[in-house]
């Protein structure tokens, strides 16, 4: 889980397995290669479980492959080079420059990527489990810090009475006024789904949220085809995909492709910059060094341009917090860069 802690030693073995498989792996492709690989061909991956990477080539078809060591982490959504090293498998050997990469920190800190070349990410919510602006604010960081574009959606409407809907949606007005559009859908009444189809068409998204918001419903609904897929990708894989553990990606009905990760608990930012971290809390800075002193940390200096702008209304007195709580935990754990 997001917040597990692992001792040294668990570390330790769990980098001493990593360097196993790897040194199989390394020795797998070294034996394909003294046997031959098929010509160079280009492709797209689809799915990523542990060390196998289920790879789209240009001719629709789906190829097992493993990656070449040197190529680092892949992730769905990543333009590859493979070659074919038997009938419905292959190596990959290069992977393509990617216009953008969502990653986040491992147990060991280091980068994982979850989904590459992506337009936009779509954040589930609902009313259960409990709504978490914290766990939107890392979101959205992380998706100004990549330069993509951001859609918040209320799911589960048709479990929402009038009540509770407002609250949720006063809740998340702020979003709304920086930019980040809120649309109100429910699978089981279909409404907003057009829409919804209408913001992922001719994009690559990626559909993200806390486990129990009904995204695997809204896939559903918006993929018809989708348990047809799982299981020719589980027969390919040859041990089974689970979708609550694999990041898939989908080509959308009517243009664009969607990528369906696993639902967690939290999100952690990895290394970001300070500038990053603004730039995901557009409401805050415009107000950044205007205050009266240069290292004000927006709590208690006097001539604070920041806290002076939410006794104003014109930032939400939570998004403050969130930034602040941000900033310190992002410099007390070493991952600011400059």
């Amino acid at each position: 889980m997001a917040d597990r802690r692992l001792t040294d030693r668990q570390r330790e073995r769990i980098l001493r397995l990593q360097d196993n498989r790897q040194q199989r792996a390394a020795r797998r492709l070294d034996a394909l290669d003294n046997a031959g690989l098929g010509p160079e061909r280009t492709g797209l991956v689809i799915a990523h479980h542990g060390q196998t990477l289920i790879v789209e080539a240009d001719d629709r078809q789906w190829r097992r492959c493993a990656a070449r060591q040197n190529l680092g982490r892949l992730a769905c959504g990543d333009r590859v080079i493979w070659q074919a090293s038997g009938v419905e498998e292959g190596v990959v050997v290069a992977v393509g420059e990617r216009r953008s990469l969502l990653s986040r920190p491992d147990y060991n800190g280091r980068p994982r990527p979850v989904a590459a070349n992506l337009d936009a990410v779509v954040i589930v919510l609902a009313s259960e489990p409990e709504l978490s602006e914290g766990l939107i604010d890392r979101y959205l960081v992380a998706i100004a810090a990549i330069g993509v574009q951001g859609l918040l959606v209320l799911n589960k409407l048709d479990l929402l009475d009038p009540p509770a809907l407002a609250a949720l949606t006063e809740r998340l007005e702020p979003y709304g006024r920086i930019g980040y559009p809120l649309l109100l859908t429910s699978s089981h009444t279909a409404h907003g789904l057009d829409e919804l189809r209408a913001r992922l068409r001719d994009r690559v998204s990626l559909l993200v949220g806390q486990s129990g918001v009904g995204k695997s419903s809204l896939i559903k609904a918006l993929l018809p085809d989708r348990e047809i897929r799982i299981q020719a990708l589980s027969r390919l894989n040859g041990h089974g995909v689970h979708t609550t553990t694999t990041s898939m990606l989908y080509h959308l009905p009517d243009g664009g492709d969607l990528i369906d990760t696993p639902g967690v608990r939290g999100f952690e930012l990895g290394e970001i910059s300070l500038n990053d971290l603004d730039r995901g809390f557009m409401d805050i800075a415009p107000y950044l060094g205007r205050c009266r002193f240069a290292d004000c940390r927006h709590e208690v200096e006097p001539g604070c341009a920041v806290r002076e702008a939410v006794v104003r209304g014109e930032i939400a007195p939570r998004r403050l917090a969130s930034y602040r709580q941000l900033r310190t935990a992002l410099q007390n754990a070493g991952r600011c860069r400059n």
